[in-house]
């Protein structure tokens, strides 16, 4: 056999060989992303100490990567994890010692979340270690919280810069496409799960995510109505985020749904809110300090919105988005009444952050009262949901039309 022939043999065996070693490697990458894709597993959770020291521990089938941060008004503790499964009752993890709140839940698919607000002075982390567990089997999250005083907690905030990507100040929105568009806005998400069913513990965050599919898939077989989801899954949203989207779609009308509860388990029925510098009465005061409370819950920084957002609340009664949110609400109680409990004076208006799109006419509308037992039994009836649903879709077709009859 010839040297060329043996070179080319050679040559050939050389090819083979790093054929298989690339795909060796490939599958091992693979591998390696699909076990990076599989979210952690926190099985278990004990938290002692009093208001001077506080120890949290959470077990971990596998290593958590951390980073921690701090965030002030309120003081909190962020502690960002991997995307993770929490399986333990969440009892167990109930605040106590310096913390007077802990929540804990997914912020999308990739990301999961602790955040801890501390209580009457603030706390800062002085150990955070992850350990083996004893019997070799997973591990587990040590953190030893302690007081320290104001000073010293500004000092940990102000290195972090931190900020919601999705606070900033976005791009002139797209083009119109001719299409009316609709944002559909799921409340609370992730580990913000908002309220909680009085008999049958069922989240605000699954029900508003229920309408809000039910809806958007009614509104999509209108002619020239186009309406997306700001979330379509169990995923936390700041507030920011939420309007950020609409925007960022060009919608011409967003609509966020919520199902809130109140001490007084009397109280029943659909309420619409729209925005203002002031409330128009206590109840809407307390609905707007309330849903203004998911980005605390979880653990964003409310500081970092955008400039404009401070003169929103002034300015926008002289808008002319202002009074198209109150024709919109307006046009909503139109098409309840008569069909749908609604509150005694159903239209109301607060200082919702949710609703502060200078250019998106916006309502938020309170489906019912999760406080109440017989507004809980509709909210879970996925008849009542798509009648409601229904409703809701006539209401933005009756004012949607003066807006096209004008060529709006």
């Amino acid at each position: 056999m010839s040297v060329h022939c043996i070179g080319a043999l050679r040559g050939d065996r050389v090819k083979s060989v790093l054929r298989l070693a690339v795909l060796i490697l490939l599958a091992l990458g693979l591998g390696a992303a699909a076990a990076r894709a599989e979210p952690l597993a926190a099985y278990a959770a004990r938290i002692a100490g009093d208001d001077a020291r506080t120890r949290i521990v959470i077990d971990f089938d596998k290593r958590p990567e951390i980073a921690i941060r701090y965030i002030a008004n309120p003081d909190r503790i962020v502690v960002d994890l991997p995307a993770t499964s929490f399986s333990f009752p969440a009892d167990d993890l109930a605040a106590r010692g310096l913390f007077r709140a802990i929540r804990f839940g997914a912020i999308d698919a990739r990301q999961s979340r602790l955040v801890l607000t501390a209580g009457a002075r603030p706390a800062k982390i002085v150990l955070s270690e992850v350990r083996p567990n004893e019997d070799g089997k997973g591990f587990r999250l040590v953190l030893d919280a302690e007081m320290t005083d104001a000073e010293t907690f500004a000092k940990l905030v102000k290195p972090e810069a931190w900020s919601d990507p999705a606070a900033q100040v976005v791009a002139d929105p797209p083009k119109s496409t001719g299409d009316f568009v609709i944002a559909v806005d799921a409340g609370h998400g992730g580990i913000d799960a908002g309220a909680t069913g009085k008999s049958t513990q069922t989240p605000e965050k699954t029900i508003t995510l229920a309408f809000a599919k039910a809806l958007a898939e009614r509104l999509n077989k209108q002619k020239g109505i186009k309406a997306f989801l700001t979330r379509d899954k169990d995923e936390f949203l700041s507030l920011s985020q939420r309007v950020t989207l609409a925007r960022q779609h060009g919608a011409n009308l967003f609509i966020s749904l919520h199902a809130d509860m109140l001490g007084q388990a009397g109280i029943r029925g659909a309420t619409v809110y729209t925005i203002s510098d002031k409330a128009s009465d206590h109840l809407a005061a307390a609905a707007a300090e309330r849903e203004n409370q998911s980005d605390e819950v979880g653990g964003v920084d409310a500081s970092s919105e955008p400039p404009e957002v401070s003169d929103i609340l002034a300015d926008l009664t002289r808008r002319e988005t202002q009074a198209f949110s109150i024709s919109m609400a307006k046009s909503v109680v139109t098409s309840f009444e008569g069909q749908i409990n609604l509150i005694n004076n159903p239209h109301r208006f607060a200082g919702f952050r949710v609703l502060q799109a200078p250019d998106v006419p916006s309502i938020l509308l309170e489906l019912g009262f999760l406080s109440n037992k017989d507004d809980e039994k509709l909210l879970l009836d996925p008849a009542w949901r798509g009648r409601v649903a229904d409703l809701l879709v006539k209401a933005v077709n009756k004012y949607r039309a003066p807006l096209v009859a004008n060529g709006g």
